[in-house]
């Protein structure tokens, strides 16, 4: 293998990535500004494919900006849970037997965390 294929990050990476600029920035910004905050040498290309695969994912919202976009986390994402909490509702989107899925969650809950989940569960906070 290259040199150049073990220094390729994956995906999921640069989406993390992005995202962490967006919530730093705070403000809509264009591929380019992103490039700028990443300064890990991707190519404007690059930043703009991930954004588009983002906003295509309803994970980012854009507006136009110029002959472009800027693009800033949409409300679901605005953080790193929210971010969290949306790919957790897209894995269970993707069973039809949820009921299942949820008992195999909580069954591999720490009794911690199935403490939390039922105090989340039983407040009106919700």
């Amino acid at each position: 293998m290259t040199e150049a294929k073990e220094e390729r990050r994956s995906a999921g990476e640069l989406e993390a990535s992005v995202m962490a600029a967006l919530w730093a920035a705070g403000t809509p910004q264009t591929p380019g500004q992103v490039q700028l905050s990443l300064g890990a040498g991707l190519a404007r290309t690059t930043v703009t494919t991930i954004l588009a695969r983002l906003h295509d994912k309803g994970v980012v919202e854009r507006e136009r900006q110029g002959r472009g976009y800027a693009y800033y986390p949409a409300r679901e994402a605005r953080d790193a849970q929210g971010l969290t909490a949306r790919r957790m509702h897209s894995e269970l989107d993707r069973d039809s037997d949820r009921e299942t899925v949820l008992a195999r969650f909580v069954a591999q809950l720490s009794p911690d965390d199935e403490r939390i989940l039922r105090d989340l569960l039983e407040s009106d906070d919700r």
